[in-house]
Order: C-alpha cells, then structure tokens, then sequence
C-alpha cells in the first residue's frame, strides 16, 4: 500500500500541474524582446524552484489524511469489485451442479452480496468497515468454491446404487457357504472385501458431505448476519477473525474435496 501511495502521489495531477505552470511561467519569463538572453539565469533557477515545489507537494501528499483516506478508499473499491467479479464468476459455474433447492439459498446469498457493497459504496465508509466487506466476500468466495464441490461429488454419490454392490456381497456370500474349492473360495472372500470396502467409503463420504452440507449452512448464516451488522454500523475486530476462522476451515474441506475429484478425473 505504501508503494502505491507513494506512485499517486508522483502522479497526483494537482503536484504536477503547479510544478508544471510554474516551469511554463519561468519559459516565459526567460524570453525577452530579443530572444533567449535572460533565460540563462531565469530559467535554471526557476525550474529548480519547480523541482522544489513539486517535492515538497508530494511530500505533504504523503502526509495528508484527506490524500491517504482518497487513495485507499480508490484502492479498496477496486479490489471489492475484482472479488465481487469473482463471485458472479463462481456463482455462474455453482448454477451447473447445484439442484432447485441449492439455487434458491444461492440466489439468497448473492442477494445479500449486492446489499453489502450498496452499503459499503453507497454509505458512511472507515478502514474497519471496508475490512469486513472484503473479508465477507472472501467468504462468500470460499461458500462458491465449497459449493461447487460439494454439488459435483453429491451428483457423483446419488448415481451410485449401494443395493447393486450389497446384492452382489449377498450373492457371493451364498456361493461362498456352497464351495468347497478352497481357491475358489479364497476369490470370493477378496471380492466380498472389496466390494465391503466399496459401499464404507461411500458411506463415510456421504457422512464427510453431512459435514460439508452443515458448514455450507453455517456460512450462509454468516453472510445473512454480517450483512445485517454492516448495514447497521456494527463493526468490530472480532467479526474479521471470525470470518478468516470459517474461511480457513471452509478451504480445508475444498482442498479435500478438490484432490478427490482430481484424482477421480485423472483415474
């Protein structure tokens, strides 16, 4: 931030401009009747009073409240509209995987993404309220990403059909108490565990998605609230560490779920 600061100062129209009319005027003033003969001395000495007078402009930029306030509050816009691009990005893709009942909550929190920038752009403003924004649309990025997640495995899961897997450990069962052939019989008890191990890890993934379907509820209360606290002015420090809190655990379980399903794709 300070980098850039410093850059809008150099660039700052009011710091160059003065400088920059001070340097015509010496130019000006430099030429007599006949031509260049006093600018030898007016005009060095008048473009070092410009030099002067555009640094010390600068430096009063630096230290100017009103100059800083107007530079982070440019910045901070900026940056909210990139991360409320990003969630118009997410929220488009979530549409393609999530079902009817998904949509309705998703179109709830997008709604409640636009009151919180209106707010934001459209209210009072202070460095911890452009803090919560920002953060808040972190969160709902790391909603959209979870979201989209959890929708493709939760697709993946509900075509799988248990019964056909658990009719065919039944079957083999059966043909396991009728053989004699202790081979044979040795192929049949792998196949069973196989297919054991199958249907446990579908249902621990079903168990893990439980989990995700109840932190994706949490995160839509989350939103829902600091909406309602940003409208109204209520800021605190404790809601940045909360939200960062949920973000962090929210990516732990997209990490999770992201890896399998790269590993599914590249199986």
């Amino acid at each position: 931030m300070k980098r850039k600061l410093f850059i809008k100062a150099l660039l700052n129209f009011r710091n160059i401009g003065i400088p920059a009319l001070l340097a015509a005027a010496t130019i000006v003033v430099g030429l007599d009747m006949d031509g260049l003969n006093n600018s030898g001395i007016v005009l060095p000495a008048g473009l070092g009073v410009s030099a002067v007078v555009y640094i010390a402009l600068v430096l009063q930029s630096l230290n100017s409240k009103t100059f800083i306030d107007k530079v982070s509050d440019k910045e901070k816009r900026k940056l909210l509209k990139e991360l409320n691009q990003k969630c118009i990005q997410l929220a488009y893709e979530a549409k393609r995987y999530i079902n009817s009942a998904y949509y309705v909550r998703l179109k709830k929190v997008m709604d409640q993404r636009t009151d919180i920038l209106n707010s934001y752009f459209n209210g009072e403003k202070s460095y911890l309220k452009g803090k919560i924004v920002e953060q808040t649309l972190n969160l709902l990025l790391s909603y959209l990403k979870l979201l989209i997640n959890f929708a493709k495995r939760s697709r993946e899961l509900s075509n799988i059909d248990i019964s056909d897997i658990a009719n065919r450990i039944n079957a083999n069962n059966r043909k396991l108490s009728f053989n004699a052939n202790p081979s044979a019989a040795e192929d049949i008890k792998r196949a069973i565990e196989m297919d054991e191990k199958i249907i446990q890890r579908i249902k621990n993934e079903k168990m893990e998605l439980e989990k995700i379907s109840a932190k994706l509820d949490y995160m839509e209360s989350m939103i829902a609230m600091y909406r309602q606290q940003i409208i109204s002015s209520l800021e605190s420090e404790e809601m940045i560490e909360r939200i960062e809190t949920v973000i962090n655990e929210a990516d732990a379980l997209d990490t999770v779920l992201e890896e399998r399903n790269k590993k599914r794709f590249n199986a």
